[in-house]
C-alpha cells in the first residue's frame, strides 16, 4: 500500500475547520520532494503487488511570509451550526472518514478498507459490460468486502464512442459480491461496430486493486496504486474522442454562463477541485437488505423492495449533481444505455468538456496529489499515468508545481465560494451529516484539501 496522506479526514470536519481559520488570499506554498526511481507498467494483472520498499518521508511544507486579509474567513460565513449531527461521522465528499485498521482484522466496527475488483472476460464488449464485476477482499485476514457496505462500495463506469460518427454513450456495469448473483439481470447494451470503450473505477474505501481480465488496465505503478481510482482503455477512448472532435464529428457543448455571471465551472476549475481531482464517478447502484445489488434503473426501482442507493462520493457527482444545479448550469450528457438512452453524465464527459473549455488557469493533477505520489513523494511517472486516464497532458515540471497549485486553489476557490454563497447556502449538502448546506460543505472540503495537499498557511504577524 502506498504510504501517503490518507484520503480520509483526520478527525471530525469541525476539528479541521477550527484548526485552519483562513483569510484565503495568501500565497500558499508547498515544497515537493525528489522523485524516486520507478518503472512503469500499464498492462499487467494488478493483484496485490508488494509495497515499494522506501521509508515514508516526513511532511514537507513551506510557509510564505505575508498575508493579505482581503477575504473574510469562510468559516465565519458558513452555517452557524455546520455539523448538525457531530456524532454522525459524516464524509466530506470523497474525503471519507478514516477507516482505522482494527485489532480484529476489520471484522468489528471497522470494515476492511482494501478491496479487489475482479474484471470479467472481454470487458470492452457488450457481453463483458453486462457481466457483473466481483468484489472481494484483497487480504481476507482483514475481513470481507461487501458492495452494499457504503464504506467499501466499488463502482464502474463506461463511456463509449463510435469513431465513425462521433456518437457518445454511457453504460454502468454492475458490481456484486464474489459468489453472489445480481438482484436483477443487468441490461445488455447495444454497441456499434468498431466502438471504443473506456472504463473508469471509483471506490469508497482506501485502496482498490484490479484482478481478472485486467490487461490494459491501470491502477497505479507496481507496488504503488492510486488508491480509489483506476481505469481500463481510457487513453484509447480519449484518443478516439479527440480525433472525432478534430474531424468535426463530435461537438462538445460550451459550459455556458452561471447565475453568478461567471462561466460554469468544470472539473478542472480551481473553484471545484480538491486534493485529488478528477477521481470517482457519477455511477449509482441499488442495494437490497440481503446485500445483493442491481443497476439503478426505473424498472429495478419499481420491482425491488427495500432498496438503498449506493453512491460514489466524487468530484464528478458533486459538480453535476450539486454545484451545477445551484449555479443554473447544465452538464455534458450522452445517452445512458443502462437507462434505455436517457441522458446521463460521466467522468469522461466531464473531462472532455473541461479540456474543451480551456479554463485559465487550468487545474491539472499536481505533484502533491496524494494519489499520484509514491511513498508521499512526487512521481512524474505516476502523475502521467493518472493524467493519461483523464485526458490531461503530461506533466511539465517547470510549470505544474505544487506551489502553483496551492496558490491557485487559495486565491480562486475562496473568491468563487464567496461570490456563490447566496446560491449555495440554500443548496442541499451531499452529506447532511457533515454539513447542513452546500456552501458549508464546500468550505469544509476546501479547508481539508489544504491539509492533504500540505499547503502551509503562514502565521499572522503578531502585533507588538
Amino acid at each position: 500500500m502506498t504510504s501517503r496522506t490518507p484520503r480520509y479526514i483526520r478527525g471530525s470536519l469541525t476539528a479541521v475547520a477550527a484548526a485552519l481559520p483562513i483569510a484565503l488570499v495568501a500565497s500558499w506554498h508547498t515544497a515537493a520532494g525528489s522523485e524516486p526511481v520507478v518503472s512503469v507498467s500499464v498492462a499487467r494483472p494488478l493483484t496485490a503487488p508488494p509495497p515499494v520498499p522506501q521509508p515514508a518521508p516526513a511532511p514537507v511544507t513551506q510557509p510564505v511570509v505575508g498575508m493579505d486579509n482581503e477575504i473574510d474567513d469562510l468559516a465565519g460565513l458558513a452555517d452557524p451550526d455546520p455539523n448538525p449531527d457531530p456524532a454522525a461521522k459524516g464524509r466530506n465528499n470523497e474525503r471519507h472518514r478514516k477507516l482505522q485498521e482494527a485489532p480484529d482484522g476489520g471484522g468489528g466496527k471497522n470494515p476492511n478498507p482494501n478491496c479487489t475488483l475482479i474484471v470479467p472476460p472481454a470487458p470492452f464488449t457488450a457481453q463483458g459490460l453486462a457481466t457483473p464485476y466481483e468484489l472481494v477482499a484483497t487480504n481476507r485476514r482483514n475481513g470481507p468486502c461487501r458492495e452494499a457496505n457504503d464504506n467499501q462500495s466499488a463502482f464502474v463506469e463506461a463511456t463509449i464512442i463510435d469513431p465513425a460518427t462521433g456518437a457518445l454513450s454511457i453504460y454502468r456495469p454492475l458490481v456484486i459480491d464474489r459468489g453472489t448473483q445480481p438482484a436483477a439481470p443487468p441490461v445488455v447494451p447495444k454497441l456499434a461496430p468498431g466502438s471504443v470503450v473506456g472504463l473508469w473505477f471509483g471506490f469508497q474505501g482506501n485502496v482498490l486493486r484490479l484482478a481478472g481480465a485486467s490487461g490494459g488496465c491501470v491502477n497505479g505503478l507496481p507496488g504503488s496504486p492510486f488508491g480509489q481510482f483506476a481505469y481500463c482503455g481510457a487513453p484509447e477512448f480519449f484518443r478516439a474522442a479527440n480525433a472525432a472532435i478534430g474531424a468535426g464529428k463530435l461537438k462538445v457543448p460550451p459550459v455556458g454562463r452561471a447565475r453568478d455571471g461567471q462561466a460554469c465551472p468544470t472539473t478542472r476549475d480551481f473553484a471545484v477541485v480538491d486534493q485529488d481531482q478528477s477521481d470517482n464517478l457519477t455511477t449509482r447502484y441499488l442495494a437490497l437488505r440481503n446485500g445483493r445489488t442491481a443497476q439503478d434503473t426505473p424498472a429495478n426501482i419499481a420491482a425491488l423492495p427495500l432498496r438503498t442507493v449506493l453512491k460514489n462520493a466524487s468530484d464528478n457527482g458533486l459538480l453535476t449533481g450539486f454545484i451545477n444545479p445551484a449555479l443554473g448550469c447544465t452538464p455534458f450528457t450522452a445517452p445512458d444505455l443502462t437507462l434505455g438512452g436517457a441522458p446521463g453524465s460521466s467522468l469522461a464527459l466531464n473531462e472532455l468538456q473541461a479540456a474543451a473549455t480551456k479554463t485559465t488557469p487550468m487545474a491539472l493533477i499536481p505533484p502533491n496529489d496524494p494519489m499520484a505520489q509514491v511513498n508521499g513523494r512526487p512521481s512524474v511517472a505516476k502523475i502521467n499515468l493518472y493524467r493519461a486516464g483523464v485526458n490531461q497532458p503530461p506533466m511539465n515540471p517547470t510549470v505544474d508545481t505544487a506551489q502553483a497549485y496551492c496558490f491557485n486553489l487559495a486565491t480562486i476557490a475562496p473568491a468563487r465560494l464567496r461570490l456563490d454563497r447566496v446560491l449555495t447556502i440554500g443548496g442541499p449538502s451531499p452529506d447532511p451529516a457533515a454539513a447542513r448546506n452546500l456552501f458549508t460543505f464546500l468550505t469544509q472540503r476546501l479547508k481539508a484539501s489544504f491539509t492533504d495537499l500540505k499547503c502551509k498557511a503562514p502565521a499572522r504577524n503578531k502585533k507588538r
